[in-house]
């Protein structure tokens, strides 16, 4: 199941308490303090990993607490430092204290040091001096820093496919990624990002985030919307997918219209992103005459704009083709995007 949020109460370890000891030698009859310090608490850390993709393993779990110290010991020993807890998150994942981001995890391996583990206290031989030989003192080991935190994941990929419900976003992503996804003739079958890796020949990837369906107000969150479009933002290109078998509905071109809208409304910059346009069910009966009115309304280069059937992995042209001609667009739009981004 993918996980995009979850909530925790992190605590560090109590460093570990001093104690008082004393020298017991032979021949020593007064031999001196011999407490020793106590060790410190484990503290909390949090770090990006590129390999992973959701907070799945966090779904379950409300605290994370680290060990204490050790308490210290005879003869001068020092108690045992606690490990300290590695949290391994989603690059693109966020800290935060309610509304307040804390930190913002993008970069593979970036490490936040969240809670600090308490320091040991101090043992009696500590208080030694000149005017004070038989100190009988010790102090406890301070609490471990706590808080209460959620992180929140934000996808980083590289295209986001975004489309109304049931436009046949699932079906492409499983026909291009051999990724099984739950896919079903009816509206909001995907509730959550399903994430799919494009391989080529050359062993580069893309991966490929199938966001669930967009509806008119989702940046008002209606049917879920925020959870949705925060995925976008960190998309580096968009693929629109639009059912253009007027089973649904008999204006493909007016669904095209309110994603944009939706883009625009949550987050102008969406809309910068680089794009291509799939049209979508093209196999079905009668959408010929959707097909054409989209063609004719549509506002940007006919280059962007693709007809397909996913269900049939078939790319309509002059001629019938496989789907291997949007692998190829889909990879362009990603590495061009990439050098365009180096060149600024």
């Amino acid at each position: 199941m993918f996980t995009d949020s979850v909530k925790l109460r992190i605590t560090a370890g109590k460093g570990g308490n001093g104690v008082v000891a004393w020298r017991r030698e032979k021949f020593i009859p007064k031999g001196g303090p011999a407490g020793g310090d106590g060790g410190k608490g484990g503290s909390v850390r949090i770090i990006a990993d590129s390999n992973l993709y959701s907070l799945e393993d966090y779904r379950s779990i409300k605290i994370i607490k680290a060990k204490n110290g050790g308490c210290g010991g005879g003869n001068n020993r020092r108690g045992k430092d606690a490990k300290d807890i590695k949290i391994y998150v989603p690059m693109g994942t966020l800290i935060k204290d309610g509304d307040t981001i804390l930190h913002d995890l993008t970069t593979d391996g970036q490490e936040v040091h969240l809670c600090q583990g308490g320091k040991g206290g101090k043992g009696n031989s500590r208080f030694k001096s000149p005017t004070n030989r038989a100190p009988d003192q010790c102090t406890e080991g301070t609490p471990g820093e706590e808080c209460e935190v959620t992180l929140e994941l934000k996808l980083i990929a590289d295209i986001g496919l975004i489309g109304m419900p049931n436009a046949g976003k699932s079906t492409l992503i499983s026909k291009i990624t051999l990724l099984p996804v739950k896919i079903a003739p009816y509206p909001f079958t995907t509730l959550r990002p399903n994430l799919g890796i494009l391989e080529f020949d050359d062993y580069k990837r893309v991966l490929i985030a199938d966001i669930p369906g967009i509806i008119q107000d989702a940046h008002n969150d209606r049917g879920l919307g925020l959870s949705f479009l925060k995925h976008i933002e960190r998309t580096s290109c968009l693929i629109y997918v639009i059912d253009c078998s007027g089973e649904v509905k008999e204006d493909p071109y007016a669904d095209f219209l309110t994603l944009q809208n939706e883009l625009k409304e949550y987050n102008p910059e969406a809309l910068k992103k680089p794009f291509i346009t799939l049209l979508n069910k093209a196999d079905i009966s009668g959408s010929d005459d959707y097909i054409e009115d989209f063609k004719a309304k549509y506002p940007f280069e006919p280059e962007s704009l693709f007809v397909i059937s996913a269900i049939e992995e078939t790319l309509f042209t002059n001629e019938l083709q496989n789907l291997d001609l949007i692998k190829q667009k889909m990879k362009d739009l990603v590495f061009s995007s990439r050098d365009n981004l180096a060149l600024i």
